[in-house]
């Protein structure tokens, strides 16, 4: 081999190192999603299962639904795991986002302390908020458009309360573990999602109240977003990831996921996405 010729070749293959480095680098997508699932622990287990199938890495934004659904309309996601049905079907209607597919299902739940001063604890989440409205308790809402704070809306409004203005309701703007906390410390009552309840340590006197109403039924969703608005997405690593969770194998890896034996997310890939 000539000196030419050698430096052509290792060149070339330098180039092509290069290449395969860049690509290696590049197979990532960015996730919106909420903070239920990532400071339950779910994507801490879900997410290593997925990179080991496909060599793709996911890098998650943890956010409220509200907050998620409109970091993908900026074009800063490649997609989204969020549960706010509503929202995600009005996501779809605008052209944002390619299919709705439902994933996994657990429910919300009422905490407060165990002495339970507004006299809350049952199933009915309706009965339970008129009591705490006509009461002086502190309640302790997220108040950052998330999809527990969305329905948190929709049961106070069930309720009879059109916007809370109660004396005790406090916004946190803030994720589910940090409003659990601020209730924790001053005795409030709080709706929670119920995976990042079961992995929260900083309990203090809570407990749950208010359990078992089919309203609280809460549902996830995955949605690619539509490269038609934002052509930089990822949409073929984006869709790998929304066909895999789906799969069999995704379903059972949500199934695994317990803590304390307890299941915290329920797969239903294959139910109607309009049950309740």
């Amino acid at each position: 081999m000539t000196r030419r010729t050698r430096s052509r070749f290792l060149a070339f293959a330098a180039a092509a190192l290069l290449a395969f480095a860049a690509q290696a680098q590049d197979k990532f997508i960015v996730m919106s999603s909420t903070t239920s699932t990532e400071q339950s622990g779910l994507f801490g287990h879900l997410l290593p299962a997925f990179k080991k199938a496909s060599g793709i890495d996911i890098r998650v934004v943890a956010q409220g639904t509200g907050q998620a659904l409109d970091t993908a309309r900026r074009g800063d996601a490649d997609i989204v795991f969020v549960h706010d049905q509503a929202a995600e079907e009005k996501f779809i209607a605008e052209g944002w986002g390619l299919e709705r597919r439902p994933v996994m299902y657990n429910d919300f739940v009422v905490v407060g302390p165990k002495a339970d001063p507004a006299g809350v604890k049952g199933r009915d989440v309706i009965e339970a908020l008129k009591k705490l409205g006509a009461s002086k308790s502190e309640f302790v809402s997220r108040g950052d458009k998330s999809g527990t704070h969305a329905a948190e809306l929709r049961y106070w409004k069930a309720a009879g309360f059109d916007k809370p203005t109660l004396a005790g309701y406090k916004e946190c703007g803030c994720g589910m573990g940090p409003a659990l906390n601020i209730a924790a410390s001053t005795g409030a009552y709080a709706m929670a999602e119920r995976g990042t309840w079961l992995s929260f340590k900083n309990r203090a006197d809570l407990a749950v109240l208010v359990e078992g109403d089919k309203r609280l039924f809460n549902q996830y969703g995955v949605i690619a977003v539509n490269p038609a608005r934002h052509p930089h997405v990822k949409k073929e690593l984006a869709q790998a990831f929304a066909d895999w969770v789906v799969s069999p194998a995704g379903q059972q890896a949500i199934a695994d996921y317990k803590i304390g034996g307890e299941q915290l997310f329920f797969p239903n890939a294959n139910a109607n996405a309009n049950a309740k």
